[in-house]
């Protein structure tokens, strides 16, 4: 009788955990969707309106641009620099997958190929790509929680992989987040060979017009040693009224702020 009562005991607790073991996937997938949809919507509004300063450090060389950056939804974006004097005037226009920048000292508007999107904005570690990628990690990648070598225990991983058929330049994408509050710490890109081509660090938490984000990323590439780009946002406003005309050609050419 007691050998049945053992026995009863062991198959009912294989039994718990095979449900808990199914569970867990389900609930980790659950964690990584809300992750992904906050880290989606950080920087992202209706519209928003920002001044941020770009450091740009190489072996040989230093130079900082302060610039105004405004955005309507997911596809439109407008760079105007402001300093330094030499730059000053210089502007990006994004609609949609389409790029222009404007060169105060020619007057002129340029085109950005489909074949210069991977190369350097204003000679950052930023690529054109960046500024023009309409993805979303929630709707482009599919994604997992994971596990990282440098995590922390108070930090959670996801990695996210390009959905087939989108030409996204990564492999893979590797996001880490403080477990508290999903504020996002690091971010890895793999090339499709699996080799980590760059790292974003996120750091200075502060409040802009009543959102909670990272006021500094700090982008180091690993194919170039001694390089790294830091933005950090000087102020920043989200879902404020903003004219369309914002988002035009002829606005590349004004030199007064929109």
């Amino acid at each position: 009788m007691s050998l049945h009562r053992n026995a009863r005991r062991a198959a009912l607790f294989v039994l718990a955990l095979s449900i808990l073991a199914a569970r867990v996937p389900l609930r980790s997938q659950e964690d990584a969707r809300d992750i992904v949809k906050k880290i989606d919507a950080l920087y992202r509004a209706e519209t928003s309106r920002a001044l941020v300063e770009m450091a740009i450090v190489t072996p040989h060389w230093e130079r900082t641009l302060k610039m105004r950056v405004w955005s309507m939804g997911m596809d439109k974006t407008f760079i105007r620099i402001l300093e330094p004097k030499k730059e000053s005037g210089m502007a990006t226009l994004r609609v949609g997958n389409e790029m222009w920048n404007y060169l105060p000292r020619s007057n002129r508007v340029m085109r950005v190929p489909p074949s210069m999107m991977m190369g350097s904005w204003m000679g950052s570690d930023f690529t054109n790509d960046d500024l023009v990628k309409e993805y979303t990690f929630f709707d482009s990648y599919t994604f997992e929680m994971a596990r990282s070598e440098d995590e922390a225990p108070e930090e959670l991983t996801i990695s996210c992989v390009p959905r087939e058929g989108l030409p996204i330049v990564w492999g893979r994408v590797v996001i880490s987040v403080r477990a508290s509050d999903h504020m996002p710490l690091r971010e890895k890109a793999y090339d499709e060979r699996g080799r980590l081509a760059r790292e974003i660090h996120f750091r200075e938490v502060r409040t802009f017009g009543g959102r909670r984000i990272p006021s500094v990323m700090e982008l180091a590439p690993k194919t170039k040693e001694g390089h790294k780009t830091v933005l950090r946002y000087l102020e920043a406003e989200f879902n404020i009224p903003l004219d369309k005309s914002v988002f035009t050609l002829q606005n590349l050419r004004r030199r007064s702020r929109p």
